[in-house]
């Protein structure tokens, strides 16, 4: 048998990328040899963040349907016959024994290609809301891993196999204690800490609330580590100058080991890679979840964890009024953070990425004999 080759599609946001990288890394390790290629859309997140993690990217051109700005949307029917005629370039080229999609624009263009190729190929939905695509896909996809119970009402429950998200390694692994984090952190550890988080971009309506009601939220007597994203952060820099300390502005972090060990409750949005994250972490969450993602998945997301008392939610379109007295409530009730700490917990996989390469090889190794 030759050496098995792989492609990896897909991308957009943290949440898709690190999954994928995190898959690849658990791939080379069962599978040294293995030849992996990544395939992602020109212009995005992972033409960048791919090859800094040592992996060789190939662009396509390629967007999504622009709900805000309808003219954007003429160029994408050329878009989508030039991308599906570079996949399957790329394919021809690469002679992979699987093709897998973490989601993001590049995913449904390489595994079509790929299906109408005869390449055996592997779906990973992270969310507990299938998008259509995925949906499409699935009919002659070999296996689709996914992070959520019930998701037969999407896929062919014969080829559902529940490996969860895979999260980086430094998160799967983590044995950091609260002290060491605080240590880290360089705030003061006597305080309850505050961890807010809104996605690698950021999230303009949870920091536009945090901004508002700062001076309400510091008389509990707590301390804030605030992750803004690159749009907000002078501004929230800016307003944190005010309170000595109490407040630490950041528009992205790398270590989000030393983070979650140094924090009490978390604010964040419901992508699938944050979930995966705050269920090894154990963190009291609340999840503001992003209302325009696909098929409003990021809701359906936080209310998997929110119905077995895991976590608390608040609308976007609440989040102004109900946000801080949710916070308040939780930040009062110990019994309660204990509570949501131990269901989270039991939601927790920390093998994923191996989980999902151990199935790639499989059917990489079908295709290859």
């Amino acid at each position: 048998m030759k050496n098995i080759r792989v492609i990896i599609a897909g991308g957009g946001t943290g949440g898709h990328i690190f999954p994928a990288v995190a898959v690849a890394n658990a791939l080379k390790h069962l599978v040294p040899a293995a030849e992996i290629l990544f395939v992602g859309a020109e212009g995005k997140m992972e033409m960048e963040k791919v090859p800094q993690e040592g992996f060789k990217i190939i662009g396509l051109d390629i967007a999504g349907f622009n709900r805000s700005n309808l003219l954007k949307n003429l160029s994408l029917p050329l878009k989508l016959i030039k991308s599906h005629f570079k996949a399957k370039q790329i394919i021809k080229d690469f002679a992979p024994d699987a093709v897998m999609g973490v989601g993001g624009y590049a995913s449904f263009p390489m595994l079509n290609a790929a299906q109408g190729m005869n390449i055996p190929t592997l779906i990973q939905e992270q969310n507990s809301y299938a998008g259509k695509s995925n949906k499409a896909l699935a009919k002659k996809a070999k296996a689709v891993c996914v992070a959520y119970e019930h998701m037969d009402k999407f896929f062919p429950k014969n080829k559902i196999i529940l490996t969860g998200n895979p999260v980086r390694k430094n998160i799967s692994q983590m044995n950091i204690s609260r002290a060491d984090g605080q240590i880290w952190l360089g705030m003061d550890a006597t305080k309850q800490t505050i961890l807010i988080i809104g996605g690698s971009l950021g999230a303009k309506s949870i920091n536009e609330t945090i901004d508002k009601h700062l001076e309400e939220i510091l008389k509990e007597n707590v301390q804030l580590l605030w992750q803004t994203g690159k749009p907000y952060y002078e501004q929230a820099k800016k307003r944190a100058e005010t309170f000595k300390g109490a407040v630490k502005v950041v528009e992205f972090i790398k270590e989000m080991d030393y983070a979650y060990a140094a924090t009490d409750i978390v604010i964040s949005r419901a992508g699938a890679l944050a979930i995966a994250e705050l269920c090894i972490a154990g963190k009291p969450v609340i999840f503001v979840p992003y209302p325009y993602a696909a098929e409003d998945h990021q809701t359906s997301n936080a209310m998997a964890l929110v119905e077995h008392n895991a976590a608390l939610m608040v609308r976007d379109t609440d989040v102004n009024i109900e946000l801080v007295k949710k916070l308040k409530y939780v930040l009062h009730d110990e019994a309660m953070q204990e509570i949501m700490s131990l269901n989270l917990l039991g939601f927790a996989i920390k093998n994923a990425d191996e989980r999902i390469a151990k199935k790639l090889i499989e059917i990489a190794k079908e295709h290859n004999i």
